[in-house]
């Protein structure tokens, strides 16, 4: 492999190359309490006064947001923003992963990207997604009676902790060849990494990750089977294309994004639904338009907020402002996605809307390899509840949930339904 480039010296935030007319206003802290009850009316202030801002994270660390529609997605195809973090000046802080687990595909750039998800995409096949199908929908419809039962017996449940969670953790664990023994801990774990009690909380998780990961790979060695893990390992050991860190980071991003974005899309996805009883009851009429469905609550509940962070390797023009070399730039999908200049009335949730292109599941390289297996998830969760929950409701106000507190996601932590309205 090519020697990784240095890193280029650290300097300032508040960068002394830029011309005065284009100097941005200080730092935001936008990550405020009114934020996590409502991101979209933040997104909407900063929309107005800009399409670049510069604002602390939640951990005191600078970085831009981008929040327009189209520098969105022009950035998300920029070779000037590099996914490497080698190109961080800024003191980007974010996971802090060993290097066993960091040399996946959304830390990399251009050739070694290509390399990797060539590699992945032989045996990320789309007969391979196809042949999950069915087990997608028992495993959903076994959840749904689980949920049904629950709700019997305790008069109400929690649709994030009986469906929306386990079913792509039983999915997910079935196309890595994960021991069903062995899937709660690696969801508990994904869980503690993403919305930790403490910083060692984090990194006792991902400890706990990696340790699982590396048994998981010597059970496949010892005992291969027809799972995406075997056949990475046979590219791995048989053919030499595979470093041992990159199988074991490429198992590592499989497991983390394909658990927790897919959970929650389904979670506020029927939230969605519940909420507006209008698009609710024609999708009941006419379940073909699942697939119109689908993407317009990928459009409207997008998952993650921000897409993985970039650095420019140069100083970058992103619309008026010029971001020096080494800054983190944030491209905030949420904000795109309901930005009026590219979607009328964005705010609006309908099925019926023509233009549902979204940027949820990334644009360009960094495209999602898993989006068949998200959309056939998300489309089948939605079908079997509504034909197996016909009176499913809220059991609590919608502005009593309870939400992730993190700036990168808008994700439930609870969602209590029960069979009937709630009077």
């Amino acid at each position: 492999m090519l020697p990784r480039p240095a890193a280029p010296a650290r300097r300032p935030f508040c960068p002394a190359r830029i011309t005065p007319e284009m100097t941005p206003p200080p730092s935001q802290q936008i990550f405020d309490d009114a934020y996590y009850r409502d991101p979209y009316a933040t997104y909407a202030r900063l929309r107005a006064e800009g399409g670049v801002h510069p604002v602390l994270l939640p951990d005191g660390s600078p970085a831009w947001i981008v929040t327009t529609e189209a520098e969105v997605r022009a950035g998300l195809t920029d070779p000037l923003l590099s996914v490497n973090k080698q190109h961080s000046g800024t003191g980007f802080k974010g996971f802090s992963l060993p290097p066993a687990l960091d040399a996946n595909l959304l830390n990399i750039d251009a050739s070694d990207h290509l390399r990797l998800r060539r590699l992945v995409s032989k045996e990320f096949t789309p007969r391979r997604v196809e042949n999950l199908g069915d087990q997608v929908q028992q495993s959903c419809e076994l959840l749904a009676r689980r949920l049904v039962d629950r709700v019997t017996s305790h008069g109400s449940a929690d649709l994030v902790a009986e469906l929306a969670a386990p079913l792509p953790l039983t999915v997910v664990g079935d196309l890595l060849g994960v021991p069903e023994h062995d899937r709660a801990p690696f969801a508990a774990r994904v869980s503690a990494m993403l919305e930790p009690q403490s910083p060692a909380d984090a990194a006792a998780a991902i400890v706990g990750l990696h340790e699982d990961l590396l048994d998981l790979i010597a059970l496949r060695r010892r005992e291969p089977d027809d799972n995406l893990i075997s056949g990475l390992i046979s590219v791995r050991d048989e053919q030499d294309r595979l470093s041992e860190n990159e199988l074991l980071s490429l198992a590592f991003l499989i497991l983390m994004a394909g658990i927790d974005n897919t959970q929650h899309v389904i979670s506020s996805g029927v939230l969605t639904l519940l909420q507006h009883p209008d698009q609710l009851e024609a999708l009941r009429a006419d379940p073909a338009l699942l697939p119109e469905a689908v993407e317009e609550l990928l459009r409207y509940t997008t998952p993650n907020h921000t897409a993985i962070r970039r650095f420019p390797t140069t100083d970058t023009k992103i619309g008026s402002t010029v971001v020096p070399a080494g800054d983190t730039v944030l491209l905030c999908l949420a904000s795109a996605h309901r930005d009026p200049s590219r979607y009328p009335d964005p705010d609006r949730f309908d099925l019926g809307r023509r233009d549902k292109a979204h940027l949820t599941l990334g644009h360009g390289l960094h495209y999602c390899l898993g989006a068949p297996l998200a959309r056939l998830q998300i489309r089948v969760a939605l079908e079997v509840i509504m034909s197996s929950l016909p009176r499913l409701a809220l059991a609590l106000p919608a502005e009593k949930l309870s939400w992730r507190r993190t700036f990168r996601s808008h994700a439930l932590k609870q969602l209590p339904v029960t069979l009937g309205s709630v009077s």
